[in-house]
């Protein structure tokens, strides 16, 4: 298997047998008992870099841990959830975290965390030996937070997809590629504070109103009572969306919702969720659902009808009504 990461070149991950009679400690990828509680391997020990997984089905949780002296603690999304990210009282991150997202805390640093939504992340504790020894000092990957990093979602989905199957090497390669990327990035130079919870919600609810007509920038940084740039680098840090992606998303759930529920001709739907035109609503849609709509209305309709026959188990009156009818 080979992933092509423009920068970094192209790394190959050989393919090894794997005995799925080994235990969890010394598994690729741990599951986590507790939120960053794993068991290290000898093999992660000697690459000085363990990955985990961390899921939570509760819509509520709060963890807290302190990050080893010796390494970095990385996260990514694997779906969206809500988070608030804390230390000692500060809030570090207080929004929605989507699919993608990436966080890193500093060595020797607490964290603690308000999940307020079902969540999966993957978890990675790499060495600081990994990270030039200048950017430690500084502190520079502390507390960053970034939504939707498109490389670490790619590098998240290379370890789902190999589940199993993945090895130490193959992992070990997928956390040496994070550290490189981390390394390299430029780093925002202040923090943009995410937009507070009662006006983001009033924007929201304004735009499930109006989201079938055009809705402008100023009109919404107008509801949210904010000038337009602080309005746009707020809605964006407390969502992870810009505006109008955010917009144009809610367009595409409602039309997805029109899809499957009634047989309105494409160009019909198009009008009714806010488009001028069937091409640009089909266009966007495959953006942001990769398919086309009559693509996704065919294979939602499949699945409906896969359901719909599947054997309906017999109910216990109804056997009696049978043994009976028998007799």
């Amino acid at each position: 298997m080979s992933i092509n990461l423009r920068a970094y070149g192209s790394i190959d991950f050989p393919i090894r047998s794997r005995d799925h009679e080994m235990s969890r400690a010394t598994e690729a990828i741990a599951r986590e008992s507790q939120w960053r509680q794993v068991v290290r391997s000898p093999e992660a020990d000697i690459a000085d870099i363990t990955i985990s997984r961390w899921e939570e089905a509760r819509s509520t949780s709060s963890h807290q841990a302190t990050t080893p002296e010796d390494c970095y603690f990385v996260a990514i999304a694997l779906k969206s959830t809500r988070a608030k990210l804390s230390r000692d009282r500060q809030v570090v991150f207080d929004g929605t975290m989507p699919e993608g997202t990436l966080y890193v805390t500093a060595p020797s640093k607490p964290l603690a965390v308000q999940f307020q939504s079902p969540c999966a992340f993957l978890h990675f504790h790499i060495s600081t030996d990994h990270f030039p020894a200048q950017l430690a000092a500084a502190e520079g990957l502390n507390d960053l937070v970034l939504l939707r990093d498109p490389l670490a979602a790619e590098l998240a989905k290379a370890l789902i997809e190999r589940g199993d199957a993945a090895d130490h090497q193959f992992t070990f390669c997928i956390g040496q590629t994070l550290a490189m990327h981390l390394t390299r990035l430029e780093l925002p130079r202040a923090r943009v504070n995410a937009l507070p919870k009662w006006r983001l919600r009033r924007v929201e609810q304004y735009i499930a109103d109006h989201f079938d007509r055009c809705i402008s920038l100023s009109e919404l940084a107008n509801v949210a009572g904010l000038s337009r740039m602080h309005f746009a680098a707020q809605f964006r840090a407390a969502t992870g969306y810009r505006p109008r992606e955010y917009l144009l998303k809610h367009r595409i759930e409602h039309a997805k919702t029109l899809l499957a529920t009634t047989g309105r001709p494409l160009a019909e739907i198009a009008l009714a969720v806010g488009f001028s035109t069937q091409a640009h609503f089909s266009t966007v849609f495959k953006r942001i659902s990769g398919q086309s709509p009559a693509r996704w209305r065919l294979e939602s309709k499949n699945q409906r009808f896969e359901v719909e026959a599947l054997p309906r188990r017999r109910s216990s009156a109804d056997g009696d009504w049978i043994t009976s009818a028998a007799a």
